[in-house]
């Protein structure tokens, strides 16, 4: 039986040593190649052929939901399952509307990772209980989840980098959209959150664990 082949993408070598021993383990699955940062995750998929791609979502140069983005751009059909140490109540969502297959956390039980890894080897999405229970709040317009949940993709991704210290210029230049558009889209989510400026976005954010 032919391997399934793996690129893990971690600026922790801790992390990618724990993973690669627990993948390489098994008899179906294979890593095959390995990123710390962004830009090696994208010449490691032009360079090298995988079956499915694990992403952590806070990188170095680019995070997780920009590294999606420009990924899905040319490969559509590529598996990606987020393994991130962000709760799912804080990530899982918005990364599932960008295009990721599934979202598990690093001290996720060793059996519940290769279980999602195989999952979206199938073609499906791998949603958790929690994630699960996330997606049924927002069906039923449950009004104790967080505000930000409620957020379009892009909203989330603006909110981030704003979070950061990202300026609107150097956001714009990020996602490839005009200052204007930044700055609309920055008006959206301060009415959405009921905030009123950027240090009120950014203790917003780190009260709900969307930055460290």
């Amino acid at each position: 039986m032919q391997k399934k082949r793996v690129l893990l993408a971690d600026d922790h070598q801790i992390v990618r040593n724990g993973l690669r021993q627990l993948i390489n383990a098994e008899s179906d699955l294979e890593v095959v190649a390995e990123a710390s940062t962004s830009a090696e995750t994208l010449t490691q998929l032009r360079q090298t052929e995988v079956d499915v791609l694990l992403l952590d979502i806070s990188m170095p140069d680019r995070d997780g939901m920009d590294t999606l983005r420009l990924l899905r751009s040319h490969r559509t059909d590529l598996p990606v399952l987020i393994i991130s140490a962000y709760a799912e109540e804080q990530y899982a969502l918005n990364m599932l509307r960008a295009g990721a297959n599934g979202y598990i956390r690093k001290d996720a039980d060793v059996d519940d990772i290769l279980s999602a890894i195989r999952t979206v080897l199938r073609g499906r999405r791998y949603v958790s209980d929690t994630v699960a229970d996330l997606l049924t709040q927002r069906l039923n317009g449950d009004a104790d989840a967080p505000a930000h949940q409620q957020l379009s993709e892009r909203e989330f991704q603006v909110l981030h980098k704003l979070a950061t210290g990202k300026s609107v210029t150097e956001i714009a230049d990020e996602l490839f959209i005009s200052v204007k558009s930044v700055s609309t889209y920055r008006s959206r989510l301060l009415t959405k959150l009921n905030l009123k400026s950027n240090a009120e976005l950014t203790y917003y954010a780190l009260k709900n664990g969307l930055i460290e």
